[in-house]
């Protein structure tokens, strides 16, 4: 006889206190569940309830084996529960936490295509500047640039952007080209106020040593895209990545400050919550951008 069927017969005489009402929950004869239990008690050298023409209750063995079997047909229910999920379309709302100059510049062109092609799921992407707790603050994912600083999240590299330090040919035509890490001091550097740890530049100077420059100055902006527009108006030196700057270094708006610095490399990360089971309106978003971003970064945006 299934095991799990007689477990289910078991706790549902439990859960119903007898076997009649047992029955009815489960939709069979009384007959059938007291034969079911009769099995189980056989199978396992033990009596699981006591019986009186009254009522029925677990025994002490009973009660104990009815919170682990609890547990069993709990696990069984949702491994059913999530074949059924993997083998449906992905629908329900998704919520994305993303850094507003790639939400805007990149994210946002290409949730058109993502929404005709999954037209049962509806996105909320938020855009701010901040670490969002995703599980605490009901994100189901959030796009994430540079090193991960939380490790118990799953996460998946999209693509990669890099770092460089840019300013307008204007301004080094006015101001001269710094052509060393220490030349930054003499010069005017632009300052995004919610890069983490403040208004530090972390460089490596071409013999690896890692340095840090303070960048206080005339301007500070919470905002990439506006750091890159004062860049191109020629206030000052910029440190930004490639897929803000890329567009406006081709045009010849920006140019590449110190030539001869190592490149900055930084991964763009798919975050989500830790889980054996990856839901599937995430699973579709993430392999859309993983095909969306196929031919970007580092440099190409």
């Amino acid at each position: 006889m299934d095991r799990l069927t007689e477990m289910e017969a078991f706790a549902t005489v439990v859960d119903q206190g007898g076997f009649t009402d047992a029955a009815r929950k489960l939709g069979i004869s009384k007959s059938a569940v007291s034969k079911h239990v009769s099995s189980l008690e056989a199978r396992l050298g033990a009596r699981l309830l006591n019986r009186t023409t009254r009522r029925v209750s677990p025994t002490e063995i009973g009660l104990a084996y009815y919170d682990r079997a609890l547990r069993v047909l709990n696990d069984a229910g949702e491994a059913d529960a999530l074949v059924s999920s993997m083998q449906s379309d992905p629908s329900g709302l998704l919520r994305i936490s993303v850094a507003t100059d790639f939400g805007v510049n990149h994210l946002s062109p290409v949730l058109g295509t993502f929404l005709d092609e999954f037209p049962e799921i509806t996105v909320n992407m938020v855009l701010n500047n901040r670490y969002v707790e995703l599980i605490s603050e009901g994100f189901d994912m959030a796009i994430r640039i540079g090193e991960l600083e939380d490790s118990t999240l799953r996460a998946r590299k999209l693509t990669e952007t890099t770092k460089r330090m840019i300013a307008a040919p204007g301004y080094i035509a006015k101001y001269g080209r710094p052509t060393k890490i220490d030349d930054l001091n003499e010069h005017k550097l632009l300052h995004y106020s919610s890069q983490a740890g403040g208004s530090v530049w972390k460089l490596t100077a071409p013999s690896g040593e890692k340095r840090q420059v303070r960048t206080a100055g005339g301007l500070s902006v919470n905002d990439g895209q506006s750091l890159l527009n004062a860049a191109i108006s020629g206030l000052g030196i910029a440190y930004l990545p490639s897929f803000l700057y890329a567009g406006a270094m081709a045009k010849g708006l920006v140019e590449d400050v110190i030539p001869d610095l190592p490149v900055e490399t930084q991964g763009i990360y798919a975050v989500y919550p830790p889980g054996r089971f990856t839901q599937p309106k995430v699973r579709a978003f993430i392999d859309f951008l993983v095909n969306a971003f196929a031919d970007k970064g580092p440099t190409e945006w």
